[in-house]
């Protein structure tokens, strides 16, 4: 019989590259949120790929960058513990950007770690193919990768060679997780990040990192229906104000968007109550970031 191999892949990378999306296509099920502002991903959150030959578990990193406070220092943190705990790790870079701070800051946190880091250019579909090469080439020069695959995580261009690259540095191991379970984060959790993913969606440039959502309530109806009452926190009255809209319009539609996303993953009717209230300059203080799950991590 063929060996069994099983694992943990840090996918690491500066925001906006494609991280979540690409987890999100591996996975055929949508758990890491997405969206065009940086520092989108705060927690790590462990995918779960079961395929008959091995089990991969992502750990979808939040952004490596410089913190401005001391939420950035957490996410900075939890980013660079993954590194240090994984099989190997996807460095995912985006081929229509050009290598800058962000990339070298990362590729000096990369030498510390001496596990395999796969270079995966993302965003295929967006360049010609002879540009290819030279981005690959520039990157190699600087960094000894363990291996390089161009992709498109949009268009799904390349997976199969992706999860081929990525089998090879997995040791030999059992299934660790049931072949049904995706992700180790409970439902209440992924609720309030794609409520807050349509807040970061819908909002302009001033808000969304201000924005932190907790799941209330998450309660079964008789008639199979779920109730969900999920409380919005922005730092300041103005974003407030952002947030719920002129006559309640703008959380109407994250309300609107965040329930088609929260039936498909429940497979139920849900009825969703959101609230917004402030909580003054939040990402500085420790006790509130601990009430929002950002453990103080070493």
């Amino acid at each position: 019989m063929a060996e069994h191999k099983s694992g943990f892949i840090a996918v690491i990378g500066r925001p906006n590259v494609g991280k979540s999306t690409l987890i999100n296509t591996l996975i055929g099920q949508k758990i890491a949120i997405m969206s065009d502002k940086p520092q989108t991903t705060r927690n790590r959150i462990l995918c779960i790929l079961t395929q008959p030959d091995a089990q991969i578990i992502f750990l979808d990193t939040p952004g490596i960058h410089k913190p401005r406070h001391k939420l950035g220092e957490y996410m900075v943190r939890a980013a660079e513990g993954t590194l240090k705990e994984v099989d190997a790790i996807l460095f995912v870079v985006d081929a229509t950007e050009k290598m800058g701070p962000g990339e070298y800051y990362i590729l000096e946190r990369l030498q510390a770690t001496r596990r395999p880091v796969i270079l995966v250019v993302n965003k295929l579909d967006l360049i010609e193919k002879e540009q290819v090469l030279p981005i690959i080439s520039h990157y190699t020069e600087k960094y000894p990768f363990a291996g390089v695959v161009p992709i498109s995580a949009k268009d799904e261009t390349n997976l199969d060679s992706l999860l081929t690259e990525v089998k090879k540095y997995l040791p030999e191991g059992p299934q660790y997780y049931p072949e049904d379970m995706v992700t180790d984060q409970p439902e209440r959790l992924i609720v309030a990040e794609l409520i807050r993913e349509k807040c970061l969606q819908l909002t302009r440039d001033e808000v969304p990192h201000a924005i932190a959502v907790d799941t209330d309530e998450m309660t079964t109806r008789d008639n199979g229906d779920v109730y969900i009452r999920a409380t919005i926190y922005v730092e300041r009255d103005s974003q407030k104000g952002i947030i719920i809209g002129a006559k309640g319009a703008m959380l109407k539609q994250i309300g609107a968007l965040a329930r088609a996303d929260i039936e498909t993953l429940l497979g139920n009717r849900v009825y969703l109550d959101l609230w917004v209230k402030v909580k003054k300059d939040w990402r500085d203080r420790d006790g509130v970031l601990k009430n929002f799950g950002f453990g103080q991590e070493k």
